[in-house]
């Protein structure tokens, strides 16, 4: 067997997208896939070494790895008038040049707040530890991500959500985009087609066994959240909305690499479309 490794996050709406493939519920074909949990900001600079077959990232850093990586179309996460939240404590106030915590560098939600924020001081931590930062005043604020975005301590408000950053920077009518899939150009293309379609027919499961899924995940302890919290959270990141990017997603994220390109992130504003696989080669080559 062909062994595939697949890193990802270990927030609740990766797992529940690629633990269809790994509870045997998918037909992998000739593919072993191992799965390896990393935070999103680890697999984004191992990304840039390239060390995984296929990964999850940030969209914000695709550019980076465009050379080496191809994007999938499937498991990705955009927000629909939700997102990332900059949290802060409720008795302060934030100046100019206001110390925040974020995720990580190369993640989308840094991207886009340092476009929005151009004199605030940001550092870098694990996400898990962001919430705390604030409260005891590590920093002035923070960015709060995956599952941390629905439920916070009470001495904490929100200071700006990035979903309006989005809005005011790219305009109205488009998804917030977040994270993807990458797989390694050095693959043969029709192996990259196959595990594309395996990894689709993944998260197409996931969806249509939700209700089963969950309730695996929390028996045996794969998610940090759970009940309605977790349903609420995968309704937001892991939908029907995730199996396969769709024009106005793909048209988000060209507006995403040109925010980038405009604002010297970036060499060049990609067209998302030409850095998918092509579906076409397998039909050509099998005529």
């Amino acid at each position: 067997m062909k062994k595939i490794l697949l890193a990802h996050s270990p927030d609740a709406d990766d797992i529940f997208m690629y633990f269809a493939i790994k509870f045997g519920w998918v037909d992998t074909k000739d593919y072993q896939f191992e799965n390896i949990g990393l935070d999103i900001e680890t697999l984004n600079k191992e990304a840039i070494k390239g060390t995984y077959d296929v990964t999850a990232i940030s969209f914000g850093m695709y550019p980076f790895i465009k050379d080496e990586y191809a994007l999938l179309r499937t498991a990705v996460s955009f927000g629909d008038g939700y997102g990332p939240k900059l949290i802060r404590r409720k008795d302060r106030k934030l100046k100019q040049n206001f110390k925040v915590a974020l995720s990580g560098e190369y993640t989308t939600n840094a991207m886009l707040f340092k476009l929005y924020y151009p004199n605030a001081r940001p550092i870098y931590m694990d996400f898990l530890e962001i919430e705390d930062a604030v409260i005891d005043g590590r920093v002035d604020a923070g960015v709060l991500i995956h599952e941390s975005i629905l439920d916070f301590d009470e001495s904490l408000e929100v200071e700006k959500e990035m979903w309006d950053i989005w809005i005011e920077l790219a305009g109205e009518g488009l998804p917030l985009p977040l994270g993807g899939m990458a797989i390694r150009r050095s693959l043969p293309l029709n192996r990259a087609i196959e595990i594309e379609n395996i990894l689709i027919d993944g998260v197409k499961v996931a969806n249509d066994k939700k209700e089963e899924l969950c309730k695996k995940l929390e028996e045996e302890n794969l998610v940090r959240i759970s009940d309605a919290m977790l349903t609420k959270y995968l309704d937001m990141y892991a939908s029907d909305d995730s199996v396969e990017l769709s024009k106005l997603q793909l048209k988000s994220l060209d507006k995403l690499y040109q925010l980038g390109f405009d604002n010297g992130i970036f060499k060049e504003a990609l067209k998302t479309e030409d850095y998918l696989i092509p579906k076409e080669y397998k039909e050509l080559r099998n005529s």
